[in-house]
């Protein structure tokens, strides 16, 4: 049986169980398609003072181990230094997880580590690949690429880290292309596009959805943090120009208060509501009664905002980036391509409405991307990670 050691600083957990979602159900996927898994989810608390803020008091109280749907869960707690960039994380990782994986290796010999996240989790995990003498899988999903391949002082780092790392996995074709660019060696990169729930997300009556949710007329959803980087001001503008048109953001973030006043001052208060977080179980519903997802981010890996919408039969708008091309090549009626300016997304989501394509030709691009196909290439990378070091090992 394959042994994977899941290190990851994005994973939900009591306080926050939509964060990192997509690796806990990568996870769970995982286990299911017959891996054994234990996750180790190292928390980031700073010194005290600082530690004494309510962000961290509910991380400082989460249990450091536990069973999450089944699969065990470490949170070792690791030094997080304000004001430093992040340039210590890593090595702040590394060093507090190495007793516990010291620890968990007497009873669960992991065959190698997967880092669920470049930056911290990538250095940290080549660091500890070679003290346990195990391969080393990393995961390049969008921000740990874009952010911290380019940020001062963590930029060596990453670099270094895909260098040495055993293999890579890429969440699309152009994140693979930018990984090379900043001098990762292509061949030791697999794209493997993140999975989705064909189940959960899935086509229903959208009147009905929509009654159910309350809203008469047209209805874009935007699934996304509340930070700039995913472009909400863009998406509201558009509207804004779109008579009738209802727009729902579903997010939390620090950006919650301006966006309301924005929509307060252009007087948009009865078409254009934030929604905060929205529980994991209830995204599909609202998906369902959308009849376009627009999401106007500066820069994605694959989002898999883009993929649920799309299994739920609902045709999204998007800019060109990431995976965006590489998500509706040979599927024209899964969405379109908008320039990032309110006005080219007002017309994508305006041909959308006009035009409503068929809520299974939507789904067609994303049906062979489920989590258990996702799941047996990830095995097979995996496995023929471990298979070079044995081979490696007995030369």
């Amino acid at each position: 049986m394959l042994r994977v050691l899941t290190l990851s600083t994005l994973f939900p957990d009591a306080s926050r169980p939509n964060f990192g979602i997509f690796v806990e159900r990568q996870t769970l996927a995982l286990a299911e398609a017959g891996a054994a898994v234990t996750v180790v989810a190292p928390v980031g608390i700073p010194p005290w003072p600082l530690s004494l803020h309510p962000r961290y008091r509910a991380l400082a109280g989460l249990p450091e181990h536990e069973r999450w749907k089944g699969v065990e869960v470490y949170r070792p707690r690791f030094l997080n230094l304000p004001g430093t960039g992040g340039r210590f994380h890593a090595r702040m990782v590394a060093r507090a997880v190495a007793p516990v994986l010291a620890a968990i290796r007497t009873a669960f010999p992991f065959d190698l580590i997967a880092a669920e996240f470049f930056y911290p989790g990538g250095p940290a995990a080549v660091a500890l690949g070679r003290r346990f003498g195990v391969p080393v899988s990393i995961t390049a999903r969008g921000s740990d690429i874009h952010m911290w391949g380019k940020a001062p002082g963590v930029a060596g780092q990453v670099i270094a880290a895909g260098r040495a790392a055993e293999g890579m996995v890429a969440v699309s074709e152009a994140m693979r292309d930018d990984m090379i660019a900043l001098g990762m060696p292509g061949e030791r990169i697999r794209p493997i596009v993140t999975g989705i729930d064909l189940d959960r997300f899935a086509p229903r009556d959208r009147t009905a959805a929509k009654a159910a949710a309350g809203v008469s007329g047209p209805l874009v959803v935007s699934l996304g943090a509340l930070i700039p980087l995913k472009g909400h001001d863009i998406v509201i503008d558009a509207v804004a120009g779109l008579p009738g048109v209802n727009l729902w953001i579903a997010g939390q973030g620090p950006e919650h208060a301006r966006l309301e006043a924005k929509i307060a001052r252009m007087g948009l208060g009865g078409r254009v509501r934030l929604l905060g977080g929205v529980p994991a179980d209830e995204v599909a519903a609202l998906l369902a009664a959308a009849d376009v997802m627009a999401l106007a981010s500066e820069r994605e890996g694959l989002a898999n905002a883009w993929f649920e919408a799309m299994a739920s039969g609902t045709p999204i708008a998007i800019p060109d980036v990431g995976g965006a091309r590489q998500v509706l090549r040979g599927h024209d009626a899964a969405g379109r391509l908008a320039a990032r300016t309110p006005r080219g997304f007002a017309e994508a989501i305006a041909g959308l409405l006009a035009e409503p394509p068929e809520a299974k030709l939507v789904r067609a691009a994303v049906e062979p991307y489920s989590w258990a196909a996702h799941s047996a290439h990830l095995i097979q990378h995996y496995s023929r990670l471990i298979g070079a070091r044995g081979i490696s090992q007995a030369a």
